[in-house]
């Protein structure tokens, strides 16, 4: 029995939060998340917390700024309600693309957030995917990494089991998440080199490895603008492929991406639900969308439990 187990959750991951009571068959804890009528985030409690195992469920996504407050908002006041320890589930960890110092005199902006979900009390960390793995190192309180290439893999097998298959990385940083990916499915790799020119803004040079004939599969954690996605995908079609079919953890999804995945060559986009997807997103066709609720809510019983959770790590 799960009896000291609250599971409360901000307005960026309702949904999931939902999923994953159900699964572990407890309610969602009740707590109000608002704002006050000058924009100020307003977070009330609402049943008792004290000694429990307490799991907040958000993706700092879009709003970032805003959910983000509340995660911290929400984690202040469990502390102080006196919950014994809580845990931040973080599908999508917003600014983890700033996690170095890639120009002089600019911020380690993911840094910074690590250490204010530390200063407001978490006691760790739950996350989906993080884009950099040294991110990890950002926090001094433990961290679980899932991945959510189980749940691709599944779908991959199920719908294209039949075809000749190429693993894309779309730039030389995915090499390594490609490659076992590709293992994974006895696939082919490939490679689309790039160069970047400015943020949200890459142009595909080169193609290595071929893709001729066969299903190519772009993997990626992210897709935000679908620049990059896009570009390859029109690479890849150019370099032969019969279809091509793009994967990613985090459907951010933002600007033009969907005007761009919509006239693109991609015959299907899947993604988790990681964030939520935008009423454009939801009724495109070219959208398929997996849900991370079940690898979450084994992962938080098995933290609830003090279980090993390493075998998630795959």
């Amino acid at each position: 029995m799960l009896e000291r187990l609250r599971l409360f959750s901000g307005n960026s991951n309702r949904t999931i939060a939902e999923k994953i009571c159900e699964k572990l068959e407890i309610s969602l804890g009740k707590a109000g998340v608002c704002e006050f009528s000058d924009g100020e985030t307003r977070v009330e409690i609402r049943e008792n917390v004290r000694g429990m195992d307490v799991f907040v469920i958000q993706s700092t996504c879009s709003p970032v700024n805003t959910n983000l407050m509340e995660l911290l908002i929400m984690i202040d006041a469990l502390k102080r309600a006196s919950a014994d320890r809580i845990t931040a589930v973080i599908p999508y960890y917003g600014y983890a693309r700033q996690d170095r110092k890639a120009e002089p005199r600019t911020p380690i902006t993911a840094k910074l957030v690590a250490d204010l979900l530390t200063t407001a009390g978490a006691s760790r960390i739950l996350a989906v995917d993080l884009h950099a793995g040294q991110i990890q190192g950002f926090f001094n309180i433990p961290v679980d990494n899932l991945y959510a290439s189980p749940l691709l893999l599944e779908y991959i097998r199920a719908m294209y089991s039949d075809c000749d298959v190429s693993v894309v990385s779309p730039d030389t940083g995915g090499v390594v998440r490609a490659r076992a990916f590709a293992n994974k499915i006895g696939a082919s790799l490939a490679i689309v080199d790039k160069r970047r020119e400015g943020p949200n803004r890459s142009e595909v040079m080169n193609l290595i490895g071929s893709v001729n004939g066969k299903l190519a599969i772009i993997l990626d954690d992210m897709i935000d603008t679908a620049g990059t996605m896009v570009q390859a995908a029109e690479a890849i079609k150019k370099g032969g492929a019969i279809d091509v079919v793009a994967c990613c953890t985090h459907p951010v999804l933002s600007g033009p991406a969907m005007d761009r995945i919509t006239s693109s060559v991609l015959k299907e986009v899947i993604v988790t639900d990681t964030v939520p997807l935008q009423d454009n997103a939801k009724s495109s066709d070219k959208i398929k969308v997996l849900s991370i609720s079940g690898l979450l809510s084994e992962a938080i019983k098995r933290i609830y439990y003090n279980e090993s959770v390493s075998s998630l790590f795959n």
